[in-house]
């Protein structure tokens, strides 16, 4: 049997202090899905966490000093947005599991509902109802 689900084709990407505690975090708090890991210990050298209504993300540890590093992202530095049907309940999960709210669930001049917060690394999260305007087709 093949899994024919849409597989994204943008991978927005981040590094991590403690990629196994920010991957924890990412699960328990937003609900994101481990769907890939590989590394050594404590160290990762590349994940892949699914959003269950489609999309990704793709995150590994830092590798401070490493001159081969071509991807050396600062931690704490990402930001997206993240689409849900829900985000007062995944406020509420996201509350419970320790993040920290930096805008409340509220309602946006443009339809959306939507709230922010950050990872325990100070990566900011936006959560909202809004699925961006509709392709014009050609």
């Amino acid at each position: 049997m093949t899994d024919e689900t849409p597989k994204p084709q943008v991978w927005p990407t981040l590094r991590s202090k403690d990629a196994p505690a920010l991957i924890s975090f990412l699960v328990d708090a937003f609900g994101f899905e481990l769907t890939a890991s590989y590394g050594d210990g404590a160290r990762v050298d590349h994940a892949e966490l699914a959003w269950p209504p489609g999309g990704g993300i793709m995150l590994g540890s830092t590798r401070p000093g490493d001159a081969a590093d071509a991807w050396a992202l600062t931690p704490g530095q990402f930001g997206a947005y993240v689409v849900t049907d829900d985000p007062d309940g995944l406020c509420a999960r996201a509350r419970a599991a320790g993040a920290e709210i930096v805008t409340e669930p509220h309602d946006t001049e443009y339809g959306s509902r939507d709230f922010a917060a950050r990872d325990p690394e100070g990566n900011r999260w936006s959560f909202g109802s809004y699925r961006g305007e509709p392709r014009k087709r050609a």
